[in-house]
């Protein structure tokens, strides 16, 4: 999106407002409307909203002697370890070519990638600590395959093979045609007595060229309506991009667009509004999982990424 306004390819949108014929940014899930305004302009809405929740298969967990999914991040991980069996694995971590898990882990256990300055916080003793028990879990309890892409964790756990995975809503119907009997309950609390997960966005934005811009601001101002989103939720499983439909007894009423909109408040941006946020992720924070997961030095890695995340974000400490 930055690139895009920088090389004035996408129009501000300025429907803004109220009412079935106006864009109600008021009622979009949290830190969207930052993550699409620049220099005090909106250059995006969103096209479909998604959180990341807790996927497990029932079967696995009965065989395991587990009555109930995780509800905190510490059963989690012991979980994890505990369905790690039999040529079973425990949960499918994916770190690359994927929506990305690990971030969530880290907040889950107090931990983030940057702060308010886009300065790295991975070599803070909060910052290593909040990948050190994933990290063994991974390393030498081998609870998850190193260096899975997204893929090939969906592929395991479609295939009986993992008992967990963090997924989102689009990841259900595979699911369900693999014959999996599984179920879908929010991320589990963290450290702190709070949930957190990975809230996911796509973008709809105006083209500079376009020849018809009232009308397409009309068409955002559709796109993003109760009416819309309901209908689009309904169908795809997704949670609407609103919050104001929480209450909606018919998207209450199907299972996975429940808990994967009971979780829209807990969600989070990865690396929201970071400079070159997309280099910080291919060329620091992909590489550091790969390496603490294949046993390198964490204490090393977080410095190397943190230094790689510096210069390109151009942190000022």
């Amino acid at each position: 999106m930055a690139q895009y306004v920088k090389t004035n390819s996408v129009l501000p949108i300025t429907n803004t407002g109220s009412g079935d014929t106006k864009i109600n940014t008021d009622a979009f899930a949290p830190g969207i409307v930052k993550e699409f305004t620049y220099n005090g302009k909106l250059y995006g809405v969103p096209a479909n909203f998604a959180t990341l929740s807790l996927y497990y298969n029932k079967t696995l967990f009965k065989n395991a002697g587990i009555a109930n999914p995780p509800t905190t991040v510490a059963e989690m991980k012991q979980d994890a370890k505990k369905l790690t069996t039999g040529g079973k694995y425990g949960i499918a971590l994916a770190d690359n070519n994927t929506i990305q898990m690990w971030p969530i882990l880290q907040w889950l256990e107090g931990g983030d990638i940057v702060n308010s300055k886009n300065c790295s916080v991975l070599q803070t003793t909060e910052g290593q600590k909040s990948l050190t028990d994933w990290t063994n879990l991974v390393v030498k309890d081998k609870v998850s395959p190193v260096g899975l892409t997204g893929a090939e964790a969906d592929s395991l756990f479609s295939a009986g093979k993992a008992a967990m995975e963090m997924n989102g809503p689009w990841a259900a119907p595979g699911y369900k045609s693999a014959g999996v009997d599984f179920g879908i309950v929010k991320i589990p609390t963290g450290v702190d007595g709070k949930s957190a997960t990975l809230g996911s966005v796509a973008p709809l934005s105006i083209s500079a060229k376009t020849k018809h811009p009232k009308e397409a601001q009309e068409f955002l101002a559709f796109w993003t309506g109760k009416t819309t989103q309901k209908k689009f939720s309904l169908q795809t499983g997704f949670p609407p991009v609103r919050t104001d439909l929480v209450d909606d007894a018919e998207l209450k009423a199907n299972q996975t667009v429940a808990v994967f909109q009971s979780q829209t408040a807990d969600s989070r941006m990865y690396l929201p509004q970071v400079p070159s946020a997309t280099k910080v992720d291919s060329d620091a924070y992909v590489p550091l999982i790969g390496n603490i997961t294949r046993g390198k030095s964490l204490a090393s890695e977080t410095a190397t990424a943190a230094k790689t995340i510096n210069s390109l974000t151009g942190c000022q400490q």
